[in-house]
């Protein structure tokens, strides 16, 4: 039987990566971070990326995430936590970044040094590419065609995998490296997702890929579970055996390396739980009663097949508004946002700085209370609002009422039960969730720590060491505690009710959503002229 001492996990985004501590009773006990362009200026990122020479080209050097786990673990360490008493780890990564091991750096993963730092042995000759591909990159539209005309066209791609290809997934991204840099592909010896990248180096060995972050790869069949063959055909050959094998995120994996016992003090049967993407690690941190739910791309509690319902134009385009009219402050930016009322006296903006995902479109548009879809003069907008507050008010109900107009098109419906739950950095701005309980026309929850992906992680790999004990292995499996039974009896309040929605609410943005649409219309409209 398992004595549960402690967690840990780890979280890693694009802007840094964090570490946390966990107590058996789920308080924590230590936590660290590391932020890439600050922390580890020698890797020129900035928000924690690299653009390349072409147009939407984005990169990240590996090294650095090796670096960065060297440096938070170092970090704890001076904290005084004591690593030994931690029963098991797990981690979340940004997803639809992709990692390719040279046949050398797979044997360094079960040989490192303890009297070395990780990103002294995991160095560039690890990899066959050193400089791979993240989320935001859209560089594959070439790739992205052919593998769906490969099987038949869109809706087959979609059948099988979920989705249509996307550019930024690891499917076209690793066809495009085949096609482009065949020496590269050819001495690839393995390929991980920024996950499982993440739990090879804590393994020892290469990690598999888990369902939910491999479901974010256009190759994966969601009703089978296994890689689609069809897919994988269409994008790279012998693929299968460099991608390896697929597992629940609730696996356990092993046990930690042994340059972790010995260098951080690690215990020799501290297990590894199996890592997975940001976005499923939140709902699992946010422990939702998915029990009743009949979404087809949930498989079982807490592991999930994602949808591509993610946007590429949310936390960086407001991180721009807030450096140009807030005066680089959050506190500024929301007393701007709370001076304008609701509607913000017509003025309207969309803002996809980079290309969005749903719809497929780029640009800025600005309407004031006279512009409308019925006059192509009007129709063009205004270039610039007159005040900072209307500008950051604009921005945000902007960017509400397209997650709304989304989520509706998806099929999702509201009425008097929905509530929303929200995670990630932002959902420490009330003033922003205001917005967003208003323009949904529902109560905004939030937990009462933020970092949900990284709270899901550690959540996990308690929940798994639960199922791995002895005691309830002897158990009928309809006696087995889901996995939102168990945290809900140990984290009965972990949810709070932050805003109720305004009484217009309803009335003003149903209107507003219906000259979104418009806006929408004629921002496509203008990008293909």
């Amino acid at each position: 039987m398992f004595t549960f001492d402690g967690f840990f996990s780890l979280s890693i985004d694009w802007l840094q990566l964090k570490a946390v501590q966990l107590s058996n009773t789920l308080e924590v006990l230590a936590q660290a971070e590391v932020k890439f362009d600050s922390d580890l200026q020698g890797f020129r990122t900035f928000g924690g990326v690299n653009a390349g020479t072409k147009k939407q080209e984005f990169f990240v050097q590996p090294v650095m995430w090796v670096k960065a786990l060297d440096m938070v673990l170092d970090r704890l360490v001076v904290q005084g936590a004591d690593l030994s008493t931690v029963v098991a780890l797990s981690g979340a990564a940004q997803q639809h970044g992709s990692v390719y091991w040279s046949k050398h750096g797979v044997q360094i993963l079960g040989n490192l040094d303890p009297d070395k730092f990780l990103h002294m042995q995991i160095d560039d000759s690890a990899f066959t590419l050193t400089r791979t591909p993240i989320w935001m990159d859209g560089t594959t539209s070439k790739q992205c065609h052919e593998m769906e005309e490969a099987i038949g066209g869109k809706d087959r791609m979609v059948q099988l995998t979920g989705s249509k290809c996307y550019e930024r997934f690891t499917g076209p991204q690793i066809r495009k490296i085949y096609q482009q840099r065949p020496d590269v592909y050819e001495h690839t010896d393995r390929i991980s997702l920024v996950s499982s990248f993440l739990a090879s180096i804590f393994l020892g060995s290469v990690a598999p890929i888990d369902f939910s972050d491999g479901s974010g790869m256009n190759l994966l069949d969601i009703e089978k579970k296994m890689w689609s063959q069809e897919c994988l055909n269409s994008c790279a050959p012998d693929l299968e055996d460099r991608l390896g094998g697929l597992v629940s995120s609730i696996e356990v994996l092993g046990d930690v390396s042994q340059f972790f016992v010995q260098r951080f003090n690690f215990s020799a049967n501290c297990k590894v739980v199996a890592f997975t993407g940001d976005n499923p690690s939140a709902l699992t941190g946010m422990v939702l009663d998915i029990s009743n739910s009949n979404h087809k791309a949930i498989l079982f509690p807490p592991s999930l097949l994602k949808c591509p319902n993610s946007f590429r134009n949310g936390s960086l385009v407001r991180d721009k508004f807030k450096h140009a009219e807030g005066n680089n402050s959050w506190d500024y930016f929301s007393e701007l946002l709370d001076s304008m009322p609701r509607g913000n006296f017509g003025n309207m903006a969309l803002h996809f700085v980079n290309q969005e995902i749903i719809p497929n479109v780029k640009g800025t548009l600005r309407w004031n209370k006279d512009s409308s879809s019925s006059n192509p003069e009007a129709a063009k907008g205004v270039s610039k609002f007159s005040s900072p507050q209307t500008e950051i008010r604009a921005l945000i109900e902007g960017q509400m009422l397209h997650r709304r107009a989304i989520a509706s098109d998806m099929g999702f419906l509201f009425g008097e039960n929905t509530r929303i739950l929200a995670t990630g950095g932002a959902s420490a701005n009330k003033s922003i969730l205001q917005v967003m309980a208003d323009v949904f026309n529902a109560p905004v929850y939030v937990q009462s720590a933020t970092e949900a992906a990284l709270l899901g992680a550690a959540y996990r790999a308690k929940y798994a060491m639960y199922l791995a004990d002895e005691e309830t292995q002897k158990l009928d499996p309809e006696d087995i505690e889901s996995y939102y039974n168990f945290f809900h009896r140990l984290l009965p309040h972990h949810v709070q009710c932050v805003c109720e929605p305004s009484r217009d609410s309803h009335e003003i943005y149903t209107k507003m959503l219906t000259r979104w649409r418009e806006m929408i219309t004629v921002l496509m409209t203008q990008q293909q002229e």
